[in-house]
């Protein structure tokens, strides 16, 4: 796998977050796009409100949409995670067929679940730098 691919898949220059090195199915490299949404904010309360996961499964979908043009040449994957720790459906069937794969290799059942551990670890690692940045400075003059 690599970090930001420098092929241009798009003729505004945009490219997805990651692309795999070797075909990933049916001859075709699997590349992906990672989000980070907060179902909380203005924009996606109402429809946080009324369902569970909209705020992911809305953010999929943009994604999908931003990268139409390269599906004919690449399987995209949009990975959409709400900061209170939801992923979106193609997202958990995404980790879950990697954790599949790892654990064929490794021999242990075990590595699916460790997975999404460490992907809701690093939401809350994200979190805490967040909240950390929100809080007021203490005066220590005193």
């Amino acid at each position: 796998m690599t970090k930001e691919p420098t092929g241009l898949f798009r003729t505004d220059g945009k490219r997805p977050d990651g692309l795999t090195l070797v075909p990933w199915q049916s001859g075709k490299s699997l590349c992906w796009d990672v989000t980070v949404k907060c179902p909380l904010a203005e924009s996606y309360v109402t429809g946080s409100a009324r369902e569970a996961g909209a705020a992911e499964e809305l953010a999929a979908s943009r994604k999908e949409e931003k990268y139409a043009n390269i599906t004919g040449q690449y399987l995209f994957a949009p990975i959409a995670i709400e900061t209170l720790g939801r992923l979106n459906t193609s997202a958990c069937q995404l980790f879950a067929n990697l954790g599949r794969k790892i654990s064929s290799t490794s021999g242990d059942d075990r590595e699916g679940a460790f997975l999404f551990q460490r992907v809701t670890v690093l939401v809350q690692r994200y979190n805490a730098v967040l909240l950390h940045h929100t809080l007021p400075v203490p005066d220590c003059t005193d």
